[in-house]
């Protein structure tokens, strides 16, 4: 378990991080977004042990990351900007990080960088963008540590290169507990892999939840009521947002799913369903009770 305790991290007169407190729990995808500017880079550093934080700390299980080379042989981080040696090839990076790591997984790089079509033995300078983040993302993978630290890891990926990282993650999470954390100002990128999703803005976690909790426990509810009938009418409902067009009405509630289905039935309403939210509608929802406007945020 990764834990962020009053974590900060002051620039000049800039404050990055702002005493931030979050668990990662084991096995688990944290999907961490926020814009550009928010503090999810330097919060990742700071997890990396690459930044010494201003006050508070991170631990793995208890053990403080910072200048602390057992405990970081447990993770690899993967910048947002690759970095690789000067004139390197893929072949050679892969030998330096068996240096590092020791349950680097060989075999299983040679086997991926031929999946992926990529030139062991070619200058990692010559390579694009995306070819770059590619072998970033097999070497973290072979390099078998406990946790992945993803800064922007889709960004620059093609659709199919980002559906096939994200089938390697979910493989290396069932069959040896990887746990990633994943940075993104993309909230879209996120909805299919994550368990659980922090908003960062401005230094600070806005909004740090389980998302199974949230899809549970908030609905969006498409309805016709009997003529006569108002939506002021629904009074049992804890009502988050509503909007209506002619007799259709769409409701954001909050509430067990049984609960709110129970209500609307005793209303006898005209036509009545329950949809499932998208990742972006359970924020846009949870962030405007907050006073926030995520489209400004994250979009």
């Amino acid at each position: 378990m990764i834990e962020a305790v009053n974590l900060t991290k002051r620039f000049d007169n800039l404050t990055a991080v702002d005493h931030i407190n979050a668990v990662i729990r084991d096995g688990s995808v944290f999907g961490l977004i926020g814009t550009n500017g928010a503090g999810k880079s330097t919060f990742l550093r700071l997890a990396a042990g690459i930044l010494k934080s201003d006050e508070g700390h991170v631990t793995i299980d208890n053990h403080e990351v910072f200048e602390n080379p057992k405990v970081k042989e447990r993770f690899f981080y993967i910048s947002d900007e690759q970095y690789f040696f000067s004139n390197t090839t893929p072949l050679e990076m892969m030998e330096f990080y068996r240096k590092v790591y020791p349950n680097f997984n060989r075999e299983r790089f040679h086997k991926l960088m031929g999946s992926f079509g990529l030139d062991e033995k070619r200058k990692i300078q010559t390579f694009s963008k995306g070819m770059k983040k590619q072998v970033s993302v097999i070497c973290g993978i072979c390099a078998c540590t406990d946790y992945l630290l993803c800064d922007e890891t889709f960004d620059g990926l093609d659709p199919v290169m980002r559906q096939a990282v994200k089938s390697i993650f979910a493989a290396d999470m069932e069959d040896r507990g990887l746990t990633p954390i994943i940075a993104s100002h993309n909230l879209r990128e996120l909805e299919d892999i994550c368990d659980h999703v922090g908003l960062l803005h401005k230094g600070g976690i806005l909004l740090s939840k389980d998302l199974d909790d949230m899809k549970l426990n908030i609905h969006k509810i498409q309805c016709v009521l009997q003529k006569g009938q108002r939506l002021d009418d629904l009074k049992e409902l804890e009502v988050i947002h509503k909007e209506q067009r002619g007799s259709l009405i769409t409701l954001t509630v909050r509430g067990k799913r049984e609960q709110v289905e129970g209500v609307l039935k005793s209303y006898e309403p005209v036509f009545f369903e329950c949809i499932p939210l998208s990742l972006e509608e359970i924020f846009i929802s949870e962030t405007e009770v907050a006073g926030y406007d995520i489209k400004k945020l994250i979009f």
